[in-house]
């Protein structure tokens, strides 16, 4: 049996147009998705977006607790995932049920929630933060109160150490993508590119260790931001060559919003599957 034709971009767009639909895409996405992306963003850029569109239908292309999370914010709106497979293996590693349990462990708890959680887990959270806000969102929170935060370990470990709360507790998740970063990474990227200023997000597993190679002098310059952040930097910074921790498919924004600056990969293989599930038709 024949296959369908592929729908080129200029039918794409007037099917948006006739559905009064808006396209919203992760910085993590291919490059042609972000040819027909209204808005490319990070996870709490593209909330803003879902909470504030007029559209009739929202086309998420990201993962599916991004594509919960605008359900949720605009619940009167279409939300679209083009491929249900696009999961998350940071949103996998809780449950409402252990959730619940942990809550049981520490009664009176303050719990805090990174957005990369199912819907069930949301609505057992206190406060939803996300990889921008996280700090922000801690230090809100009486310093006499016990936290729950989760479910990134790398991400908790972070907060925990720039709010210096003692009375934290981490769930043990991670990211597969970002749990992959290494001390070697940093150490054989930093001898062949001297120069170039480190840029890491804080779900990556060797960021305790990037911080102390800064404090030794062994790191010229390192920054740890969200993604919406790396773009910002990447723009503002006067250096010319940066070292990208996340994600790759980051450096094909930053090449088309910044194309006069060099960057290279911590690690060439930090390709997210899911993620890259979301194709043109």
């Amino acid at each position: 049996m024949s296959q369908p034709p592929s729908m080129t971009r200029s039918n794409l767009l007037s099917l948006k147009r006739q559905r009064n639909a808006v396209i919203l895409a992760h910085n993590y996405q291919l490059p042609e998705i972000y040819d027909v992306a209204d808005f490319i963003g990070d996870s709490l850029e593209l909330s803003r977006q879902a909470a504030l569109t007029t559209a009739d239908t929202i086309v998420f292309c990201g993962v599916h607790f991004m594509a919960e999370t605008a359900k949720i914010l605009s619940p009167n709106k279409t939300v679209l995932l083009p491929d249900l497979a696009a999961g998350c293996s940071l949103a996998d590693s809780i449950n409402a049920d252990q959730l619940r349990q942990w809550k049981a462990e520490h009664p009176g708890a303050v719990v805090v929630m990174y957005v990369n959680t199912t819907a069930e887990v949301k609505a057992l959270t206190d406060y939803c933060c996300t990889s921008s806000n996280a700090v922000h969102v801690v230090q809100s929170i009486p310093p006499d109160r016990e936290i729950l935060f989760g479910p990134d370990m790398f991400l908790g470990a972070y907060v925990q150490r720039l709010t210096k709360r003692a009375n934290m507790h981490i769930w043990p998740g991670e990211c597969h993508v970002h749990a992959g970063f290494r001390a070697e990474h940093l150490q054989k990227l930093q001898q062949k590119h001297p120069n170039a200023e480190f840029i890491l997000h804080p779900e990556c597993g060797c960021v305790s260790q990037c911080l102390y190679m800064m404090d030794q002098k062994q790191i010229k310059t390192a920054k740890i931001l969200s993604t919406s952040g790396m773009i910002k930097e990447v723009a503002s910074s006067p250096a010319d060559e940066f070292i990208i921790g996340t994600e790759v498919g980051i450096i094909e924004r930053m090449k088309r919003d910044v194309p006069s600056k060099r960057y290279y990969p911590l690690k060439e293989t930090a390709v997210c599957e899911y993620m890259k599930k979301i194709t043109l038709p």
